[in-house]
């Protein structure tokens, strides 16, 4: 019988999963499909109940979802727990468990292009979700300091202080970080300045950027953010965030079947879609 797996969302017609997933089950010889299901917030939970009692394999979550599932499911990995969102959910023999692999796909990513950032003094821009999943997990990771700016400095702070993993931090306004950029090895990037309409926006200065840091912003479209060119302008490595998405959708295809998958082959699946090559 074959299997069913699924992506949950709304809005859900843009999600590129389908067909990075049903690739890789076809290679491998899976006999499953991966589904797009729009789910609006009021069905939440009758959707999750629904997807239980047909034995549903395993599904992803994305917004508005991923913190309020939480209440539906029977277990939560602990990190999972600690970021509060959930991204993936295996069926374990009936029981609904929930997974986040944002923050490890973002490492892994990382780790592409350098084997080192855990040394690195590392600078988040951002402190909504992606930067809270990307931010535990690397102080879970031993990442010595990490510090985070924000436009509201309170939001930054709270993030902080709520970290359960012991790690050096320190809360910015983004004047303070444009003025103490050079000190940084990794700048990550997570929020959505850069996607339309705020493409020709940065979100801080990057004129103290030191020449061969790492510039890595998790937006993949457009697949170069002006953050990016002008970085690039700087002689920083540059990377986009196709590597985040590949790297949690290759963990969440682990968790569900077992199997490593081809990174590259994931990777080529998405550029096609995108239509672009830049970084």
């Amino acid at each position: 019988m074959k299997e069913l797996f699924a992506v949950i969302g709304d809005p859900i017609a843009h999600s590129m999963s389908p067909q990075m997933h049903n690739d890789l089950f076809q290679y491998y010889s899976i006999d499953a499909h991966y589904q797009p299901l729009l789910v609006k917030k009021e069905n939440l939970e009758a959707a999750i109940k629904g997807l239980k009692a047909i034995g549903i394999s395993g599904f992803n979550v994305t917004i508005p979802h991923k913190t309020e599932i939480m209440a539906f499911l029977d277990e939560i990995d602990p990190l999972a727990s600690d970021i509060g969102a959930v991204n993936t959910v295996v069926n374990q023999n009936g029981k609904l468990v929930g997974y986040n692999t944002d923050g490890l796909g973002f490492m892994k990513g990382l780790a592409s292009l350098t084997s080192d950032f855990v040394n690195q003094k590392i600078l988040i821009i951002g402190a909504g979700g992606a930067a809270r999943a990307i931010y535990y997990t690397l102080a879970k990771t031993g990442v010595k300091g990490m510090d985070i700016c924000n436009r509201t400095v309170e939001k930054a702070t709270h993030l902080i202080e709520t970290c359960p993993y012991q790690i050096t931090s320190e809360a910015l306004s983004l004047e303070q970080a444009e003025n103490k950029l050079s000190h940084y090895g990794v700048i990550i990037q997570t929020t959505n300045i850069g996607m339309s309409p705020n493409m020709s926006q940065l979100p801080l200065s990057i004129n103290f950027l030191r020449e061969s840091s790492i510039v890595s912003d998790i937006i993949y479209n457009p697949l170069e953010t002006f953050l990016l060119s002008e970085a690039k302008k700087k002689k920083a490595i540059v990377q986009n965030g196709i590597d985040m998405f590949v790297h949690q959708g290759a963990l969440a295809f682990q968790y569900w079947t077992g199997i490593t998958p081809d990174i590259s082959r994931m990777k080529q699946i998405v550029m096609e879609q995108l239509g672009g090559t830049k970084c």
